[in-house]
Formats: C-alpha cells, structure tokens, sequence
C-alpha cells in the first residue's frame, strides 16, 4: 500500500506567522471594488478632492530644472528641517531643534522608522481604539504585540479616553503608548490637560509616547489641536509622526516628518539610510514651499471640511435609523445604522446600490454595532450629492 507524499510547502508556508498573519486591509479592499468606476463617490479613504496647490507643483518642477534630482542627507534638506522648525514655532509656539527632524516616506514610514528604532519582539503598544489599522499592523511587522484600549462615549454620544484604562493595560513587556489626536477614525481629540497627565505616566514607568499628530489643523472649535510638543521636553521618550498628504492635498507625493528626542539624529539618520536612504529631492523643495506658502491653503481646506462636516452630520442625524455624533476633529465621521452589525456587508450595499464609497468600521476595529467611516475632506458640493444618496438609501433600509 502506497502512503500518499505530503503537498510541498510554498514560499508562503515559509514566511514568518506575522507576515502570513497580517489582515487583509478592509478600507482598500472596498475601494478596489470601485476604483475606477466614475459615477461613485468616493468617501472611503483618507484624501481630500483638491489637488495639490499650484505653488507646491512648480517647486518640485523648478527643483527637477534646476538640477535637484540626486542623492542627499538622509535626515532630509537642511532647508526642509529649518522651515519645519519654523512651522511648529508659527502653530504651536513651540521651538524644536532642527536636528531632531527627519524627512520620511510619508507618515506611514514615519511610524515605521519610530517603531523600528524603540520596539522589540515581543513589546506591547498600547493604543485608544477605534483606531487607522496601519499602526496595529506596523507593530504586527515588527513582532510586537498590539493592545487596543477602548474609548468610550459620554452621554452626548462624543468618545473620550479614560487614562485609567491606559494605565490598567500596562504590563512588564509594555514598551510604547500611541496617541493619534485628532483621531482617525473617531475624530476624538486629547486635551492639552490629559496630554500631560499621559506624560507623567510615560515618565514614571519609563514608557516611549508616540504620537500621530496628522490631523492637527482639522478641529471644529478650536484653533488648532493641542501637541505633545506643548507639554514634554526634548528629553523626554516621545516621537511625533506627520505627514504633507492632508493639510497640503499631498497624499501621493508620499512625504512626512518624525520628531525625535534630542540626541537620537545618527539613529534616525541610519534608519533613513537603510529604509529609503531619502525621499526624492525635488520633492523635499517641493515640502519647504508647501510649509512657507500654505498655511491659507490650510485654512481653505479646513473651512471646506467644516462645512461639509455640517452637511453630513446633520443629514445623517435626521435619519430614524442612524446614529451620528459631529466629530471634534480630523476629517472623518462615524455613524452606525440600527440593525446592521456587519460593517462590510452594509459598506458593499451602499457601494453597489447607492453609489458612495465608505470605508467599513471593522477596519478599525470597530465592527459589532455595524459603524461606517466617511471622509468629508470634499466640496460641500459632493458633500451634499452624497447625502442626498444616502438619504434615499438608509431610509428604506
């Protein structure tokens, strides 16, 4: 009797369980449904609908004329690093060491390199969660163990963290917590006073705080949002990531910023080297005039949030079946529909009979009671187009 040979392994069977192991991402998913399809609007990730502003194009091409299309310094362009000095003094009031800025591939690589240089296998991050998937699968890659922490609602609906609960999740094997403020995709936003108390509690167990600070300039109600900047010192364990893709309609040009702690340059510098040695140098020229020239730019694209904020919190709040809360900042909102508790079903409904593109909660965790996340960074014109869709949709659920 012949005993059957067992299949031959692949090369995917020989991959570490992180990498084999890393969910698929729900938010792409969807929108690779309908891409390309013109007649959707297209609510689902994170990207405004104006392109990016003329005076930030004409950098990068004058930069490419003038010759700018070489190697440089790993950290980034001198220049780059003065004008984002600059940047935070002029927002924050804050002064911060142009040697303790590095230039990054976005802020996905932002956090990437800020993990790379605290994390171990096996260290925890603790994190207020709903939360942007990508940070729980950074930690994933580098075998870590991700530890959400749930945010809560008040009696008005808005979400809000309880630093005891932070506190209660830290363990021996605890290395990092991580912030995003204005969060995607709750919109919630930690004061300046919880801020600081995190602080002293990162201080007193020894604990690195990262904080996701891309949102910043996206509140409704107050001027801007508070940083960690504002209330540590350069000593002090804390990396800030951030990114050009939202305040200067830059998401595909692909550059952000890490804040460090003074003294770590050569680290990040290394880390650059060996990640991607610099981002393109006619696009760090084309950074310094989005940073020198675009704060009414900004100003432009938070009014047209504002408004279009309005336009969907008050639309979806009218109907019977939804439940919505205006968020504080950032350029998200979430609702969820009574009856529905599968997010990527209903986001696939909507998609397919409706016409809007909406990325589901699950993505972030945030699945049992059917919520849905829409970016209103559009014109209160296809703002308003999408409401009326949803509209005729959600009613006749």
């Amino acid at each position: 009797m012949s005993t059957a040979l067992a299949p031959a392994p692949t090369p995917l069977d020989d991959l570490p369980e992180r990498i084999r192991g890393l969910a698929i991402n729900q938010i792409a998913e969807i929108a690779d449904l309908a891409r390309e399809d013109p007649a959707v609007i297209k609510l689902w990730i994170g990207e405004g609908d104006l392109p990016t502003p003329p005076f930030v194009v004409e950098a990068a091409a004058e930069a490419m004329r003038a010759g700018h299309t070489r190697y440089t310094y790993a950290l980034g362009l001198p220049r780059l690093r003065e004008a984002l000095a600059a940047y935070h003094r002029r927002h924050w009031g804050v002064e911060v060491a142009e040697s303790r800025f590095t230039i990054t591939t976005g802020g996905m690589n932002a956090i990437m390199q800020g993990l790379q240089a605290i994390l171990s296998p096996g260290d925890e991050v603790i994190y207020p969660a709903p939360h942007w998937p990508n940070l729980a699968a950074t930690v994933q890659v580098l075998g870590g163990t991700a530890v959400p922490v749930p945010l809560h609602r008040d009696e008005s609906g808005a979400f809000r963290l309880e630093l005891a609960d932070i506190e209660a999740a830290i363990t021996p094997r605890t290395r990092v917590i991580a912030i995003n403020s204005p969060s995607n995709p709750t919109g919630w936003v930690m004061q300046k006073g919880q801020m600081a108390a995190l602080r002293d509690l990162a201080r007193a167990r020894g604990l690195w705080l990262l904080s996701d600070e891309v949102y910043n300039h996206f509140t409704y109600g107050n001027a801007i949002a508070p940083s960690f900047l504002e209330v540590c010192d350069a000593s002090d364990r804390l990396l800030i990531s951030n990114t050009f893709s939202k305040n200067w309609a830059m998401t595909g040009w692909r550059a952000g910023w890490l804040i460090f702690p003074e003294g770590m340059a050569p680290v990040f510098d290394n880390l650059s080297q060996y990640n991607t040695t610099s981002i393109p140098t006619f696009i760090q020229h084309a950074c310094i005039a989005a940073l020198e020239q675009g704060d009414g730019f900004i100003q432009t694209m938070v009014a047209r949030c504002r408004e279009s904020r309005r336009i969907f919190s008050e639309g979806l709040a009218a109907i019977p079946k939804v439940r919505v809360q205006a968020p504080e900042g950032s350029f998200y909102l979430m609702f969820s529909v009574e009856g529905e508790t599968d997010s990527r079903a209903l986001a696939v409904r909507i998609l397919r009979q409706a016409k809007v593109g909406l990325a589901p909660g699950a993505a972030f965790g945030a699945d049992p009671d059917g919520k849905l996340r829409l970016c209103f960074a559009v014109s209160p014109e296809l703002a308003r187009d999408a409401m009326a869709r949803l509209d005729g949709y959600l009613r006749n659920l």
